[in-house]
């Protein structure tokens, strides 16, 4: 402990090894290793964790971590929890980063933190909230992390330094819990000191972080007898004896800051140090604390501790001129009574003051009357508002106050809560509103403080929000936009619970009563969306026939009409209309903006519109809107469930091009954020469903199986609607794992789910398909009837790529003198599609059948281009089949290339501008010079490269289409 004494020397006792771990961290995180030479892997951060009782000098040990800190030239940012402050969100966030970056320009701090600045400028008092909606809470631990990490990078090397961890707000100890094992890899040491007895629920994570001590902090021990007496010593002088010395370490246990206080103390009387004065000590020691220090506190007068106890109900770093305010005591007393408190070594500071210890500052508030300590906190939240601190300054103080039907207490939490939540913690916000509510309000704005406590719970405790709203409808509600707001954001909220069915019946009940036409009209938006999510909806087809009538002869003048367009074109696809009507109306919905990120509107239909594109053979189309979408969360800082689901989508997209690399890169991103969400939301069931198929196609089947049980992907199946479905997947598996008859009833209970609602596009689900191979050895014409219909509803959906995949499937089922045939047409298909993994599995399908006919030397054509096809997909399943079916035929592979680039050849390109102008194969083979085959396969690269099928090319190359008339 750095120790005070009245000659103003400062000695540290016993924290040998302590410091020598400090100075090994600042030297590697320097650059220099213990010899002094530079270390081949530097600069390497780290983090010391300090723990122990309260008084065993750990905030002197961090003083003198900071001090040699800046010896060494390090950037040092430091912060302290308070026994006041636990409840202010982001309070030691804003210690830490505050000072190194309130002195930049705002205009260079936009430019220095780009997307994060309206992010984490709140949660940092940076900046004011934006509007709009605000951060979930990964987002902006997210931006937290690269601020840290990129100030450790421009102000490299760094040192931050924590004190009192165990009094630290949960949102900055939660953030900081996470990033710390990242300080290694940075030029960062994180030194943390906290109290091990008082650590809180949420900084669990504390204390099995790695450090320099393993998987533990580093222990505080008390000061040895002979420490205390050098310490004594120092103090007094030598003329301390023995005897006297082991007293004090008797009396004190070994305790740093009570020696300090106890030589201090006995400085002060005047006492003589040795053996015969040794009795006193007990009395003193008394003094130091507890009942011993209020006592002392009282003999300095009234109005002195009045002033004390403003400053113990204001905590750290305390404005004079407030703590007068508080106090109410004029500000000449008000320096007389610090000047008196600083004399006591009670507080110190001149500008700010701050009570010594932490000890001294917990013993003087919980020493407060408790009526007193009340009235204090009222002072004080009014004191605070006065002085132009805000809201949310004053809503800690609010929260100690007896509830008491004051308007303003009220008003004042209500800000609070806003500002919080905006600021990204709506954990604090829910606490400020829920305080409101026991005020309580006034009740005309009972509803809406129900409505924004529901709100601030809708991110982190989804069935509160549900009661929280519920009851607000209850109360009565004049105003009808809240009351409206209320019903979206309870049906939102039990939707997103997997309650669809009550979030249905939510807004059917209020479009009954509602009188406003664009209110209703809404309503009805809202309703058919999470219909559309029902797996357990009673009557589907009369809800799609309602869903046409309105969205047909809605023009998309907002985002209401717009968002019921952009259905209809989902339900088209489910329903297997043919895709061009699909498309119409996914461009239709697209028209005026289709917004990722609305404030107050959910992501799914924009997601829907993008993946009708996907369906309809516009993977590219699909990719464009899921990366603009993608941008709008990061820019609105939401990195939770959307960010997983817009990757996992991606991921998906992807696969259906046939890059089952970069998806599986991508649906394992997908699936990390899930996780960090939480387990068993529909996240999960997105990620690890697309994860499967992934694995499936890559030829996987056994890591596949071990994702499935590692994550319980099974029975029972969530009841909303995921994309590809759960139930499928799972017989798609079991089907690869040989398991054919559980793969049978698997997919044949998906099959009696799904025909009933009208869901029978084979492109989206293809159930059927599957169930044909699993029946094909017990039912074999059974199985052909199952994969014939398939075919049948592939053409009216009128995809090539689902024509082509529910046609080489079938080739699977047929009798052998029809597969030829069934795969040569498929095969035809899927080259004027952007399926390029479908299209592999077919050409090697065509020529492992022509082998098996006898027709060696027309297999090699197919089999080469499948191989090729396969190696660029990363299909490895299918890249080995290829080749042992092209050794069966005697043949050897050639040297293949490992991937596939966007860009088109000249060739390519040639031949994409003709089939634009809309000219036959044979004209283009002409002008190319080549023959139709080339061409065929020229422009089957072009729709896998651009990533869309003939119908989009012109689209997606840029060029205007051809008039109609020359069609």
């Amino acid at each position: 402990m750095v120790h005070h004494v009245p000659h103003g020397k400062r000695t540290l006792f016993e924290r040998e090894s302590e410091l020598a771990a400090v100075d090994e961290a600042l030297s590697e995180l320097c650059g220099l290793s213990r010899d002094g030479s530079e270390p081949p892997d530097r600069p390497r951060g780290a983090l010391i964790a300090f723990a122990g009782r309260a008084g065993l000098g750990k905030t002197s040990l961090l003083a003198e971590a900071r001090r040699r800190a800046a010896v060494k030239g390090c950037t040092v940012a430091s912060a302290r929890g308070g026994d006041q402050e636990q409840r202010v969100a982001f309070h030691v966030a804003r210690q830490l980063v505050q000072p190194l970056l309130a002195s930049v320009p705002d205009a260079e701090l936009r430019d220095v933190l780009g997307s994060w600045y309206a992010i984490v400028g709140p949660a940092l008092g940076l900046c004011a909230p934006p509007d709009g909606a605000p951060p979930d809470p990964q987002g902006l631990r997210d931006g937290l992390d690269w601020v840290l990490t990129h100030l450790a990078v421009q102000r490299a090397p760094l040192v931050v330094v924590i004190d009192d961890a165990h009094w630290a707000d949960a949102e900055s100890l939660s953030w900081l819990s996470a990033f710390a094992p990242r300080a290694e890899a940075l030029p960062l040491l994180l030194v943390v000191a906290y109290r091990p007895e008082e650590l809180p629920d949420h900084a669990e994570e504390f204390r099995g972080l790695p450090g320099r001590a393993g998987q533990r902090p580093i222990g505080l021990e008390p000061l040895s007898a002979t420490a205390v007496a050098r310490l004594v010593r120092d103090a007094l002088g030598t003329r301390a004896d023995d005897a006297f010395c082991r007293e004090c370490w008797a009396v004190t246990a070994g305790n740093p800051f009570e020696a300090v206080e106890l030589a201090a103390k006995v400085h002060d009387r005047g006492l003589t140090p040795d053996e015969a004065g040794a009795h006193l000590l007990r009395d003193l020691a008394a003094a130091v604390k507890g009942s011993g220090l209020v006592a002392r506190l009282e003999r300095l007068g009234t109005s002195t501790v009045r002033f004390a106890w403003a400053c113990a109900v204001l905590g750290i770093s305390v404005p004079p001129a407030l703590a007068a305010a508080v106090a109410g005591i004029g500000e000449r007393e008000a320096a007389d009574c610090a000047d008196r408190l600083r004399r006591a070594r009670v507080l110190t500071g001149a500008h700010t003051l701050e009570f010594v210890h932490p000890l001294i500052a917990t013993a003087v508030y919980r020493a407060i009357p408790g009526g007193v300590r009340v009235a204090l906190h009222g002072q004080a939240a009014w004191c605070v508002v006065n002085a132009g601190l805000g809201a949310s300054a004053a809503a800690r103080h609010l929260l100690e106050v007896h509830p008491d039907g004051d308007t303003w207490v009220v008003q004042q939490l209500r800000a609070a809560a806003r500002e919080t939540v905006r600021a990204g913690a709506p954990d604090a916000a829910r606490r400020y509103l829920a305080r409101a509510l026991r005020e309580p309000p006034p009740w005309e704005d009972r509803a809406a403080v129900l409505y924004e406590l529901g709100c601030a719970s809708y991110l982190t405790e989804p069935a509160t929000t549900v009661n929280h709203l519920r009851a607000a409808l209850e109360e009565p509600i004049t105003d009808p936009v809240l009351r409206n707001g209320i019903v979206y954001r309870l049906s939102q909220v039990l939707a997103h619970s997997d309650r669809l069915g009550e979030a249905s019946d939510t807004l059917a009940r209020e479009i009954r009563v509602t009188t406003e036409p664009r209110v209703r009209i809404r309503m009805q938006a809202e309703q058919f969306m999470w219909d559309a999510f029902r797996a357990d909806e009673p009557d589907s087809p009369a809800r799609s026939r309602r869903l046409a009538r309105l969205a047909d002869r809605l023009p998309g003048r907002d985002l209401t009409e717009r968002y019921i367009i952009g259905l209809r074109a989902w339900d088209a696809t489910l329903r297997a209309e043919p895709a061009r009507t699909a498309v119409r109306h996914a461009e239709r919905a697209l028209v005026g903006g289709l917004g990722w990120a609305e404030e107050d509107r959910g992501f799914e239909v924009p997601v829907l519109v993008a993946l009708t594109f996907l369906y309809a053979d516009r993977p590219g189309r699909a990719e464009e809107l899921f990366a603009a979408g993608i941008a709008d969360f990061e820019r609105q800082g939401w990195r939770g469930a959307h960010l997983s689901f817009a990757y996992t989508l991606l991921a998906y997209v992807r696969f259906r091009r046939g890059r089952l690399a970069e998806a599986e890169d991508f649906v394992r991103a997908g699936l990390r954020i899930a996780e960090r969400v939480g387990s068993g939301t529909p996240a999960h069931w997105y990620a690890v469903g697309i994860l499967i198929e992934i694995l499936l196609a890559r030829g996987r089947v056994a890591e596949a199986t071990r994702t499935a049980d590692a994550y319980g992907f099974g029975e029972p199946f969530p009841s909303a609607v995921v994309f590809p479905d759960a139930q499928a997947v799972h017989g798609e598996l079991l089907l690869a794992r040989g398991l054919t008859k559980d793969a049978a009833a698997e997919l044949a209970a998906a099959g009696r789910r799904l025909d009933p609602r009208g869901m029978r596009n084979p492109a989206w689900c293809p159930w059927q398909l599957h169930l044909a191979l699993a029946e094909a050895d017990d039912a074999p014409e059974r199985a052909l009837t199952t994969a014939y219909e398939a075919v049948r509803r592939a053409r009216r959906f009128a995809t090539a790529s689902a024509i082509g995949q529910a046609l080489r499937i079938t080739a699977e089922v047929a009798p052998g003198s029809a597969r030829v045939k069934l795969l040569e047409e498929s095969v035809s298909h899927l080259e004027r599609s952007p399926a390029a993994y479908e299209l592999a599995c077919a050409l090697v399908c065509l020529g492992a059948e022509l082998r098996r006919v006898g027709r060696p030397k027309d297999a090699a054509d197919p089999l080469y281009r499948g191989l090729e096809a396969a190696v660029q997909c990363g299909a490895d399943g299918l890249v080995e089949r290829a080749r042992e079916e092209l050794a069966a035929a005697g043949l050897r592979p050639r040297l293949l290339h490992s991937t596939e680039r966007d860009t088109l050849t000249a060739r390519e390109r040639g031949a994409a501008a003709l089939a634009v102008r809309g000219e036959p194969a044979a004209r283009i083979a002409e002008e190319l010079h080549t023959d139709e085959a080339a061409v065929v396969r020229l422009l089957s690269a072009v729709y896998r490269k651009v990533g869309t099928d003939h119908s989009g090319l012109a689209a997606a190359l840029g060029v205007p289409p051809p008039p109609l008339t020359s069609r």
